[in-house]
């Protein structure tokens, strides 16, 4: 049996995002390719607030791997949407992000997925352990440290 939707508090940290015209498809809700690009609007902008990510200039940066959403009600322009993050995951060169997209002010999520960032060299594309300052941050990404590994 598929597990229910998560509330708002299963998450760490929230960005809201706007909805666009065209975000909306032939059915009159939000494409399904458009959750993914607010899983990494919403993720990358929490790592350049935090400093850890500079688009042009970091010699890390993270590729996604690996990806995953499940839908549960319609988002539709011209919602807000506020999606919640947490690391369930940290390896020596990865981490697992989970995010919950929430329509309005809405408690249930709409959608919830992850993806996997593999942080390698930019110049090489080769994995590199996970940098101080990134391993802190998303760290702090966690609800749990005590189920955070540490293996890839």
């Amino acid at each position: 049996m598929k597990s229910p939707p998560e509330q708002r508090s299963s998450y760490v940290c929230f960005v809201e995002i706007t909805t666009r015209w065209m975000d909306n498809d032939a059915y009159a809700h939000v494409n399904n390719v458009v959750y993914y690009s607010f899983f990494d609007t919403a993720v990358n902008q929490i790592l350049i607030e935090a400093g850890v990510l500079d688009i042009q200039r970091s010699p890390v940066i993270g590729l996604v791997v690996e990806t995953q959403c499940r839908y549960f009600a319609p988002i539709t322009f011209p919602d807000r949407v506020c999606a919640g993050i947490r690391v369930a995951h940290i390896g020596n060169s990865s981490v697992r992000y989970e995010v919950g997209l929430f329509r309005n002010t809405e408690h249930v999520a709409a959608a919830q997925g992850h993806f996997v960032h593999v942080y390698v060299d930019r110049s090489t594309n080769r994995p590199v352990t996970l940098p101080d300052l990134l391993r802190k941050t998303v760290e702090s990404l966690s609800r749990h440290m005590d189920q955070v590994t540490m293996d890839d």
